[in-house]
């Protein structure tokens, strides 16, 4: 039975749909086939003819709390009367102090100074700004290199771009920052099918000595790393990977960044990955689930050191870092953040997520019987899986995610990956549901 409010909406064939131009998507496919939400709630979207879709992706990888949460609208409106706006730029309010010291106790080591962006492609590229401005502070401005990974994703920021590993991406736009090499991702044969962190590959970390072998590490600025890789379909890092990088890092006096836009703030079992690995990086990036995908929002949090460096070298009323966005730290941002901090405290939902992972796991894991299915990975609330491919790559993948939509499951697909991130709020009797309709539609493939 549909929403009762999503009767009222318009049908998709009664909208103009020429004039939105609409990111990440093949806009000609999207016309013939609209795929609409009108309503949203708890584990739920509606679409305009009233159906019922379960929200597999916790929308994309953001609404980690579940949709329409009251508690948070509240504080937006509430800001919004209160204090609207006011520039970032030599004037501060309360709630951005507050939000960066919220952060800050979340965050391990002494990551404890919060720069705030608007987006994660915004972040990654704040990070790299800040890894120059601190080796330029110090004195070692030729530290201009960057090393990334393969098969990665950090934004579409040209700095991002240019970090990221992910074919099309570099192909449409792989201009970007010429001072950037990759090491091997770590999705090997060996490891698949296999959950939580791979036995094989940790040799892979080696790659970066050889980079820094081939360009020095007296040039080389920083590291750029998802702990669990994303968007490309959840590359959970083989055993003592990342520790090896670190150790890398600190033999060359590189810095380290972990890229945790879509694996921090509760998705790995901890505030964040870093905490769940057991290895503390100099710089970690954030956003989506930091407002429940209410407000656009990120942050990168730094190391004392790194801020210390770039705040000390600059004279008593310079500006020491020229770099910000209109909206850093907008009021009504930082109140809906603040709101949702308090509702994973209160509510105790990285524990609860925490909780029903093994049972979220062994589900997504039971698929494995299904012959198109052709490996599967996984990681406390995160796991993806793979299709054999279907003629062209990415197609069959496409209609995958078409099919799950018309039949009440959303979830995010990356070419011929499909993955799952459920929100923080979702039960046994959801994990149900999600598998349910994937071995529905999977069997018909």
């Amino acid at each position: 039975m549909g929403h009762p409010d999503t009767q009222l909406q318009p049908p998709a064939s009664t909208l103009a749909l020429d004039h939105y131009w609409m990111p990440f998507t093949p806009n000609k496919d999207f016309r013939a086939h609209p795929m609409l939400a009108v309503k949203a709630e708890g584990m739920y979207y509606w679409n305009e003819r009233g159906d019922k879709i379960l929200d597999a992706s916790s929308g994309l990888f953001c609404v980690a709390a579940g949709h329409a949460r009251p508690e948070i609208a509240d504080a937006v409106r509430k800001q919004l009367m209160e204090l609207d706006y006011i520039p970032p730029f030599l004037r501060g309010h309360p709630k951005a102090f507050e939000l960066a010291g919220r952060i800050a106790k979340m965050t391990p080591g002494d990551l404890n100074s919060v720069f705030f962006t608007n987006s994660g492609s915004e972040a990654v590229d704040t990070a790299m700004k800040i890894a120059l401005a601190y080796h330029r502070a110090r004195g070692e401005a030729q530290r201009q290199v960057f090393i990334s990974r393969e098969r990665a994703y950090h934004g579409v920021g040209f700095g991002g771009v240019a970090l990221s590993g992910l074919t099309n991406n570099r192909r449409a736009f792989g201009v970007g920052l010429a001072g950037v090499a990759h090491m091997r991702h770590t999705h090997i044969p060996q490891n698949r099918f296999q959950r939580g962190e791979g036995d094989h590959g940790a040799e892979l970390a080696e790659d970066l000595s050889r980079l820094i072998n081939l360009h020095g590490a007296e040039n080389i600025a920083a590291v750029f790393i998802e702990p669990v890789a994303g968007s490309t379909g959840c590359l959970v890092p083989p055993k003592g990977y990342l520790k090896r990088v670190r150790e890398i890092c600190d033999a060359n006096k590189l810095l380290l960044v972990f890229d945790e836009v879509i694996c921090g703030i509760g998705r790995m079992g901890s505030n964040f990955a870093a905490q769940s690995f057991g290895v503390t990086p100099d710089m970690l990036t954030m956003a989506k689930a930091l407002t429940n995908g209410v407000q656009p929002m990120g942050a990168v949090a730094a190391s004392e050191r790194i801020y210390r460096a770039v705040i000390d070298a600059a004279g008593p009323q310079a500006i020491e870092f020229f770099h910000g966005y209109t909206y850093s730290a907008h009021p009504v941002t930082c109140a809906a953040a603040l709101a949702t901090l308090d509702l994973y405290e209160k509510d105790g939902l990285f524990q609860q997520a925490r909780a029903l992972s093994p049972y979220f796991l062994d589900a997504v894991f039971s698929l494995q019987d299904l012959g198109i299915v052709t490996d599967i990975r996984g990681y406390a609330s995160m796991a993806a899986f793979d299709l054999a491919p279907a003629g062209v790559p990415g197609a069959r993948g496409h209609e995958l995610q078409k099919r799950l939509y018309d039949s009440g499951l959303h979830l995010k697909t990356t070419g011929d990956t499909a993955i799952l991130a459920p929100a923080y709020v979702a039960e046994k009797q959801h994990i149900d549901q999600m598998m349910e309709l994937l071995r529905k539609v999977l069997k018909t493939a």
